[in-house]
């Protein structure tokens, strides 16, 4: 264990800051402001620290400090260095209203928390956090609204985050380093970038989003103000370029939009005469079903030469014949019918024998024409 003494804060100042002869070691302790403890293996800060009434700037990193110092009386503190310790929690920090830089990067820190009281605070960095397996960095709500009237530097990279809309109450960034997180969300960054209109830098390398096509370009194009992207300086002529794509872009796409909405504005203004004929077929042998794959002329034609055929359906208008007269037996007799029948057999007499009953209409067709009707029995 080493413990801070007075005797290692003597020996821990720059070389401007000299104590002198007759000089007491209160009052010298009194007037430092800056002190270089870091590398100390330092887990005890101790009560001489309190005399510092002063201090300003507090190197403290590289020791193995296993919580955050209590430094009530370095309310004058506005940087405080406390990286790579073995701090598990934010706490002690609300009495330093003046700190505007605070570094806690390479700690076990989960949560951000207790930073309600540091409305001037402009840079925080607490990025590589020794987190548990698949745990990621929180932040509490009360802490982000404070923060988010001044911070304008924020260090979050290596801390398993796969979201950062939470950061978007962060108005006032400038720069935001979050490399090596789990990042894969264009459509959040775009949203992020709308709000933190004053950003100058952003740093992303390690995260997944990287890796997608034309993640430069985009993101170029999605923030005007940046100057700095990945660590590379966005030149003038390549701003204009990209941005001008991207305009040409959304003027074609605006344009077949305007386009589609036109046609379908039309297409709804069409009359029915405007539509191509569809023939739909008709059951029933109703005239007006136009056979598939045949010119309107042709089948036509067909149609006529069907109707002229004696069996067929489709029978041209013929005026009606006056109906004949009883016919007898004896009229069948005749030269004329003897000469067509010939001799005939009991079957074929028999099938002469026709009544009302079997035919609708009481018609007799011998040879194909119409005998009209009438009562007549052929007897055997």
């Amino acid at each position: 264990m080493v413990k801070l003494t007075m005797d290692m804060i003597a020996r821990c100042t720059s070389g401007y800051t000299k104590k002198k002869r007759d000089e007491s070691m209160q009052h010298y302790l009194k007037r430092l402001t800056h002190l270089y403890l870091e590398d100390r293996n330092i887990d005890d800060i101790g009560d001489d620290l309190a005399m510092c009434r002063n201090l300003t700037v507090l190197y403290l990193y590289d020791n193995k400090l296993p919580k955050v110092p209590v430094l009530l009386q370095n309310q004058n503190l506005t940087h405080l260095y406390l990286q790579n310790n073995h701090i598990t929690r934010m706490e002690n920090l609300a009495p330093l209203r003046r700190l505007t830089k605070l570094y806690l990067g390479g700690n076990s820190i989960t949560v951000v928390e207790g930073l309600e009281k540091l409305d001037m605070l402009q840079e925080f960095h607490i990025e590589n956090q020794n987190l548990p397996p698949g745990e990621k960095l929180l932040f509490d709500p009360r802490s982000l609204k404070t923060l988010s009237m001044c911070l304008q530097v924020l260090n979050v990279s290596g801390n398993n985050l796969d979201s950062i809309r939470e950061l978007e109450c962060l108005r006032e960034l400038t720069q935001i380093m979050a490399n090596d997180n789990n990042l894969n969300d264009m459509r959040e960054l775009g949203h992020l970038l709308t709000a933190w209109r004053s950003l100058w830098r952003l740093e992303l390398i390690g995260n997944p989003m990287c890796h997608k096509s034309k993640y430069r370009d985009r993101v170029i194009v999605m923030a005007h103000r940046l100057e700095i992207l990945d660590g590379k300086e966005i030149s003038d002529n390549a701003r204009q370029f990209l941005e001008n794509w991207q305009a040409s872009k959304e003027k074609r796409r605006d344009n077949l939009s305007r386009k589609n909405t036109e046609d379908t504005l039309n297409l709804g203004h069409l009359k029915d005469k405007d539509l191509p004929p569809v023939a739909f077929p008709k059951h029933g042998g109703i005239p007006g079903y136009i056979m598939p794959g045949l010119p309107r002329k042709q089948f036509d034609d067909i149609l006529a030469r069907s109707a002229s055929l004696p069996n067929s359906a489709v029978q041209p208008h013929r005026t009606p014949k006056a109906p004949l007269g009883p016919k007898s037996h004896s009229d069948l007799v005749g030269p004329r019918y003897k000469n067509t029948f010939g001799t005939t057999s009991p079957m074929q007499r028999r099938s002469l024998t026709l009544s009302s009953e079997s035919h609708p209409r009481g018609l007799i067709i011998i040879g194909g024409e119409d005998l009209g009707s009438g009562d007549m029995s052929v007897q055997d």
